[in-house]
Parts: structure tokens; C-alpha cells; sequence
């Protein structure tokens, strides 16, 4: 009895212990799990990073991850995972993934507030990299690199993808009111000409209209045309919101509406809302101003329309034809665990080869210029595609971007009222500007 009690003891000994260790291995390896997930992980030495995105849809998720793809099977080092989020949501995630330690390795990010970023230490800086790397910036049109680095010159993200405006025009219907097909109007005044002549009108009731200001943009890229620049001198760090040229332009912007009046203007509107046919495609606007890539909607929905593309009209002779873009960058956000990896991918990310594929593909203008030029003569693209594509890069010098200002980020907020105000005839557009000005010189000044 007592040998078979010190047997059972024995053996209840080795079971506790082999169940001790089986829990302490387990335990190392939920452990060993946890920690790689949250740092992006690595296994056989590949270090995987995670890219977020808001690129979800039916055609630019299949060529976004298929420029994950072909930079995974590119080399053996880094991995890049996909990773999906709504464009509402994208970015409050990231802030709080920022601020939780845990933030993603590589994201999709507005190029306007890329200083804001960094000032606020939400970005990591690029500048080790590019002392290693510093012929990089060749490669991107040079207003989008300067919209990426701060005034010292240090990148802190890589520029993506941006858009132009560019003037498109309906040459049938300029054929059948005696306009030269083959001939755009080069100025403000012609643009009115031109407009007056293509306006039909049946009664009360205009059938088709030559051109309106605010369809396809909006005031302040008439006065940036104007102006040849925005709203804010960045060297001398202070707003020039009622530039004379501005005033002008606003005041141009009104009276071109009042010749229709509010009434006119805004049942046509009615008539082609957001969710219905586009008035150019549909040959009701014989002219508009539009985003490059907005041919989409002329290539897919206007049956062939006959049309022509050009530079936005200048003010005046000798003006310039300066148009406005926005776009998108590739960054690095604060506290990545894999910082060289995600320079690497969006190094790849925003080379001529992705960003071809890109451009391609989505009709999308791309920050680098070997690659947007050699859209501009893909055998993928058709005639029409090519033509639009080539005066879309041709007309990136004459764009600029309009970076929020560290010294007043939110400064739009109080401009915008006051165009309305102008435009609705409450305020004369030098009060209104006027006014702006003062409000914004206001904030400075408070923040100081």
C-alpha cells in the first residue's frame, strides 16, 4: 500500500511538472504571437509592414494590391500587407493608432496638411533617408516635393498621386454657332463671348448654356488663376487674401451669375444634380472647367462626344494660366516599427513603375514625372485618353498647391463665409476679402 502510494505520488509529480512546462511554453508562444502582431511582425527574416488605405473600391482595390503584389515578389526582405479602411475613417484611426503606440508602418495621407503633421509629431521625417537618397526629388513634379518638405527642406512623406483643371469645350456645339471648332477662348472675355453665343434659350427657359464659373470649380480657383498664386505667402509667412486681382476675380465670378440670375442658375443645378448625368457630358454646357481626371465622365458616358482640352483661360493677356491641384502622399506615421522597410515600399510606391501602372489604370495624374509622361504615350490608353493625359502633365506647370499654413491650418474657415457672402450679393467682394483678411491676420496673430 505504501509502495503504491509513493508510485501514485511520483507519478502525480511528473504530471504537474510536464503540465507546468507544456503552460510555459504556451505561454512564450501567445507572448512571442502578441508582440509580432503589434510591432507588424517577421518570420524567416521577412519583416512585414502594414499599408492603410482607403482605396476599397471594385477598380482601385485590384490595382493597389496588385502594386503590393509586384513589390512583395520584387524582392525577399519586406512583406506589405493590405490593409482596408473607409476614406470617413481612415484617418481618425490612425491618429488614435499614433497615439495608442501601434500605428500602421505606411498610409495614404492629404498632401495639403503634410506640415501640420509634422509639426505636430504625427509623421516620421524622411531626412535620414534622403541624406542617403537625396537625387529622389527629381523624380516628383516640383511643386508637389516642395508641398512635402518643410521650409528647411527636410520630406517628410513622398508624393503620390495630384490633379489639374484644365478647360474643356464641346466642338460640335462651337461648330454649330459659328465658333472655330479648333479654337478655345484664351481669355476671361472671350470666355464670356464664347458662352453668349452658346447660350439657347426657349422663353424663360435656357435649353443650354454656354458656361458657368462655379460648375465643375469654385471662386478660388478663379482667383488663383488670377493671382497666380493662393491665399497665403509662405515666405512672408502672412495671408494676401485681398490681392486686387482677387477682388477682381470674385467681382468677375458675380457678374457673370447675375447676367443669368440665381433663379437660372440654380434650376439648371437642379436639373443635373450630384447623382444624375453631368450637364457637359449631356451637351446642355457647351464649356467647362474640370479636373483631368474628371474625362472619365466625357469617355464613359458622352458617346463619342467631339471635344477639345485646353489650359483655363487667362484674366487678361500676359496673365498666365495658372490652375490649382490637390493630391495624395505616401508617409511613414510616427512610431512604425519598420521605418526603413516602409521607406523602401514607398520608395517602389511612388517610382515610374507603380506609379505608370497607376496612371494607367485608373486615369489617375501621378506625382512622378518619368511615369506621367510615359502614360501620356501608353498603348493602354486610347487617342482620346493620350491627349487629355499629355495636356493634364504639360499643365502641371502652370499648377500649384495651396498647403495649409502652420501659422493658420484652419484659416479656410474663415474665408469661405465671406466668398459666400460676395456671391450672394451681401457684401461687395472687397468687403468681403477685405474682411477675410483681417479675420485671418486676426488668428495669427492670436496664435502667436
Amino acid at each position: 500500500m505504501k509502495s503504491f502510494k509513493k508510485s501514485f505520488s511520483l507519478l502525480l509529480v511528473l504530471v504537474l511538472s510536464l503540465v507546468t512546462f507544456l503552460s510555459a511554453c504556451a505561454g512564450t508562444d501567445k507572448t512571442s504571437t502578441e508582440t509580432a502582431s503589434k510591432s507588424g511582425g517577421s518570420k524567416d527574416g521577412v519583416v512585414e509592414i502594414d499599408f492603410w488605405t482607403f482605396w476599397g473600391s471594385e477598380i482601385r482595390r485590384p490595382i493597389i494590391e496588385k502594386i503590393i503584389d509586384d513589390f512583395n515578389k520584387s524582392q525577399d526582405k519586406i512583406h506589405v500587407k493590405h490593409t482596408y479602411l473607409p476614406f470617413g475613417d481612415i484617418w481618425t484611426k490612425e491618429l488614435a493608432a499614433v497615439a495608442a503606440g501601434n500605428p500602421p508602418d505606411v498610409i495614404i495621407n492629404d498632401i495639403n496638411a503634410v506640415r501640420q503633421r509634422a509639426e505636430k509629431n504625427q509623421v516620421e521625417s524622411l531626412e535620414e533617408f534622403f541624406k542617403k537618397d537625396p537625387g529622389l526629388k527629381d523624380q516628383y513634379f516640383p511643386e508637389l516635393w516642395n508641398a512635402v518638405t518643410t521650409e528647411e527642406g527636410v520630406p517628410f512623406a513622398l508624393p503620390f498621386n495630384t490633379d489639374t483643371r484644365l478647360l474643356f469645350w464641346n466642338k460640335d456645339i462651337f461648330k454649330e454657332v459659328g465658333l472655330d471648332p479648333e479654337t478655345p477662348p484664351k481669355t476671361w472675355e472671350e470666355l464670356k463671348e464664347f458662352a453668349r453665343k452658346i447660350d439657347q434659350k426657349n422663353g424663360n427657359r435656357y435649353n443650354r448654356l454656354g458656361f458657368l464659373p462655379r460648375h465643375g470649380i469654385n471662386s478660388d480657383v478663379w482667383m488663383i488663376n488670377a493671382t497666380g498664386e493662393g491665399y497665403w505667402d509662405y515666405k512672408a509667412g502672412k495671408p494676401t487674401i485681398n490681392d486686387e486681382k482677387a477682388v477682381k476675380a470674385l467681382e468677375w465670378v458675380y457678374d457673370y451669375e447675375q447676367h443669368y440670375g440665381d433663379d437660372v442658375i440654380n434650376a439648371f443645378k437642379a436639373e443635373f444634380g450630384e447623382n444624375q448625368a453631368d450637364p457637359f457630358v449631356a451637351g446642355k454646357l457647351g464649356m467647362a472647367v474640370q479636373s483631368a481626371t474628371s474625362y472619365t465622365k466625357i469617355r464613359d458616358y458622352g458617346n463619342g462626344m467631339n471635344f477639345g482640352v485646353a489650359p483655363m483661360p487667362e484674366m487678361e493677356p500676359g496673365n498666365g494660366n495658372t490652375s490649382w491641384g490637390g493630391g495624395f502622399v505616401a508617409e511613414i506615421p510616427k512610431g512604425s516599427k519598420h521605418k526603413e522597410a516602409a521607406y523602401e515600399f514607398i520608395k517602389y510606391l511612388t517610382g515610374p513603375e507603380a506609379q505608370e501602372y497607376w496612371a494607367v489604370k485608373n486615369f489617375d495624374n501621378v506625382a512622378n514625372i518619368e511615369a506621367a509622361e510615359k502614360a501620356a504615350n501608353s498603348s493602354v490608353l486610347s487617342e482620346a485618353d493620350q491627349h487629355v493625359y499629355k495636356a493634364a502633365v504639360e499643365n502641371m506647370k502652370d499648377t500649384i498647391l495651396t498647403p495649409f499654413p502652420l501659422e493658420a491650418p484652419d484659416y479656410i474657415n474663415l474665408i469661405n463665409p465671406e466668398l459666400d457672402q460676395a456671391l450672394l450679393g451681401q457684401k461687395t467682394s472687397k468687403k468681403a476679402l477685405d474682411d477675410a483678411q483681417k479675420a485671418v491676420e486676426k488668428l495669427v496673430e492670436s496664435t502667436k
